[in-house]
């Protein structure tokens, strides 16, 4: 009784080769589905405090919004990425402005080569007043 190794070796390497395209078109899926539906969306408003252009391999932008809740107090620092490029160059033009950030969050991005943040920017404005609360006057000392 002879045994055949050839047809057995070509359906390991068939089943092999489909597990591993199953991978792959999987993990693409989901990359499509992470980056084009949104979990959430809003608005922030703060100061524009930084906005680069950042990674060793994969360029990404990424920004920091100092979010001021009351006058006086330390900043809560928000951070978030764009993937659109046009926006990207007109936020470095608006670092160190007040804005109004309308952004989506996309949970479960895959890689950082897309962005470095859930949170994805898609425009912005200008703002004059953020709404702080005034810090009160300092009292004479008696």
């Amino acid at each position: 009784m002879a045994f055949d190794t050839g047809r057995v070796g070509g359906w390991a390497l068939k089943a092999f080769l489909g597990l591993v395209l199953l991978v792959v078109l999987a993990v693409g899926a989901w990359t499509w589905f992470s980056l084009s539906w949104a979990y959430s969306e809003g608005e922030r408003a703060g100061t524009l405090q930084k906005f680069s252009k950042k990674g060793w391999l994969c360029k990404t932008y990424e920004g920091e919004l100092a979010l001021y809740v009351v006058g006086g107090v330390a900043p809560q620092i928000w951070y978030f990425s764009t993937r659109d490029q046009e926006l990207a160059k007109q936020l470095s033009g608006a670092v160190g402005q007040n804005i109004q950030l309308h952004y989506t969050e996309h949970r479960g991005i895959p890689s950082s080569c897309f962005a470095e943040t859930s949170y994805l920017a898609q425009g912005f404005r200008i703002v004059r007043d953020l709404g702080v609360l005034p810090q009160p006057a300092p009292q004479p000392a008696k």
